[in-house]
């Protein structure tokens, strides 16, 4: 539902959102509607976080601005805690999607786009 009313980001690497690989769970593919957001793109060289200003303008670019409704998943929840907290430096509010992939798709009757479109 968030991915419809909000913005939901995937936090994984992008080929794990794309489908292309999957080394954890069973299905390959992220949630229907979710953006590709991969957590290493919040960090610069010295694996410290970007400004601030670096982070606002790529969330921004991704539709999560302040005041929107904001979610992130990963794998397991863990990239994602540290991508709710790359928002936090960007001023932008994120709920933590805690079952992440694993619990998304231990539900069979659950949806599971693939490709590099949200679908």
């Amino acid at each position: 539902a968030l991915a419809r009313r909000g913005v939901l980001l995937d936090a994984r690497a992008g080929e794990r959102y794309r489908g292309e690989v999957e080394p954890i769970d069973r299905v390959a593919g992220h949630i229907p509607g979710a953006l590709s957001a991969p957590t290493m793109e919040n960090v610069a060289e010295n694996g410290r976080f970007r400004p601030a200003e670096e982070l606002a303008a790529r969330f921004a670019s991704l539709g999560a601005t302040p005041g929107s409704e904001v979610g992130v998943y990963c794998g397991s929840g863990v990239s994602a805690a540290h991508e709710v907290l790359a928002l936090a430096v960007a001023g932008v509010p994120a709920a933590l999607y805690v079952g992440s992939w694993s619990e998304w798709t231990a539900d069979t009757a659950r949806p599971v786009a693939t490709g590099a479109d949200p679908g």
